[in-house]
């Protein structure tokens, strides 16, 4: 995955993505950052976030971008399918624009204020088919909701950053 981070103003805003709907995807219209399965042209978990972020988004990391870390390895829970989600930070200049590809069916700027701030907090229910809903924190944004792998590893992204919640 492809944490991406732009200055606005004062603050940094993250980039997060929708996936657009496919029969098959598990993750398919939830929200995202930018990532996804390792190609076998792929020397690393970090030349597949940024392959993935220049395929799903038109945004070239090699290019634009400033690697700033990687955070630590982050497991789906709750019978999802098992994968290992690698995630690297970039930041990249005020002025990147991103033009999705048919698998984003939109992406979006968010501000790390409103990301960690405790308004912003709701909580997602997920109905897996045949089991008991299960209930998950997320952030909403807008008419949008992050929760699951993506909630986890953008608040453990807010956490390492020391991003303050927004007062």
């Amino acid at each position: 995955m492809a944490l991406v981070v732009r200055p606005r103003g004062a603050e940094l805003e993250l980039l997060l993505i929708k996936r657009a709907t496919a029969e098959g995807d598990p993750w398919s219209g939830h929200m995202a950052l930018p990532g996804g399965r390792r190609g076998p042209s792929d020397s690393s978990s970090m030349e597949t976030a940024v392959r993935e972020c220049r395929e799903e988004v038109g945004l070239d990391l090699a290019r634009v971008g400033t690697l700033l870390g990687q955070l630590d390895d982050v497991e789906p829970r709750s019978g999802a399918p098992a994968v290992v989600v690698s995630s690297f930070v970039f930041a990249v200049p005020v002025d990147a624009t991103v033009r999705p590809n048919h698998e984003v069916a939109l992406a979006m700027w968010v501000p790390l204020t409103h990301l960690a701030d405790p308004a912003s907090a709701v909580e997602h229910l997920h109905e897996p088919g045949g089991g008991p809903p299960l209930r998950f924190p997320a952030i909403g944004y807008q008419d949008h909701v992050i929760w699951g792998i993506t909630h986890r590893i953008i608040a453990h992204f807010l956490e390492l950053a020391g991003v303050p919640p927004d007062q």
